[in-house]
């Protein structure tokens, strides 16, 4: 029986990549470069601020200078957290559906805590939001399922009832290490070269308004 929901943050539950471009696209101007691919650097968001960094400024995380690039990356990120981020299309009437059904829902991702809980807050999923699991909340991150194993008992669900959705490669192994189905959002941020059809994921998805009728034929199969 489906009783519960577990998403990835950035590129499945929310599209993050606006203001991740706009501060990368500030910073290169600071630094007298010219404006970054947005078509490069937004496959690189699930990696990161070490990808995105790494892809906008073609450098490494042993190059001289790179902490002090990433630092200033995550230091203005902190200041704008919200202001071109929105939930994918179809996502707000998935929630809304959810939590008619009484379906509680949570988010387990790679972002750290840090940024994961005022950026809900921003979002006003916060309160809505039945677990958040971060990486600084578990000692192995995803593709461990351990934070899924932790989200699953904040939750008190059974693991196998529960559905995991992401847009990496890293959300379906752990999920599937967790036992339970996965589904692949085609609409997020995949990166290039990458074959989500090589994933092994339950379903795959190409907008999240797909996922409530699979939702809904996945709890009439197990009613």
């Amino acid at each position: 029986m489906l009783t519960s929901v577990l998403f990835d943050l950035d590129g499945t539950l929310l599209d993050t990549a606006g203001d991740f471009m706009s501060i990368i696209q500030a910073m290169r101007d600071e630094r007298g470069l010219p404006p970054a691919d947005p078509e490069r650097v937004r496959p690189r968001v699930s990696d990161g601020s070490i990808g995105m960094l790494c892809e906008a400024f073609a450098t490494t995380p042993d190059a001289p200078g790179f902490e002090a690039l990433r630092n200033d990356f995550l230091r203005r990120y902190d200041d704008q957290l919200a202001v071109f981020t929105r939930p994918y299309p179809g996502i707000e009437p998935l929630l809304d559906w959810l939590d008619e059904e009484n379906l509680p829902w949570g988010v387990v991702t790679n972002k750290l805590s840090r940024f994961s809980i005022p950026l809900l807050e921003a979002m006003g999923l916060a309160g809505r939001c039945a677990a958040l699991v971060c990486p600084d909340q578990v000692v192995r991150s995803k593709p461990d399922p351990e934070p899924i194993f932790k989200a699953c008992r904040e939750m008190r669900v059974h693991p196998a009832n529960s559905v995991m959705i992401g847009d990496h490669l890293r959300d379906i192994q752990a999920g599937r290490a967790a036992g339970m189905p996965t589904v692949a959002a085609l609409y997020g941020y995949l990166p290039i070269g990458d074959d989500p059809s090589s994933w092994g994921a339950t379903h795959t998805i190409e907008s999240a308004t797909d996922l409530r009728p699979w939702l809904e034929q996945l709890r009439q199969q197990e009613s």
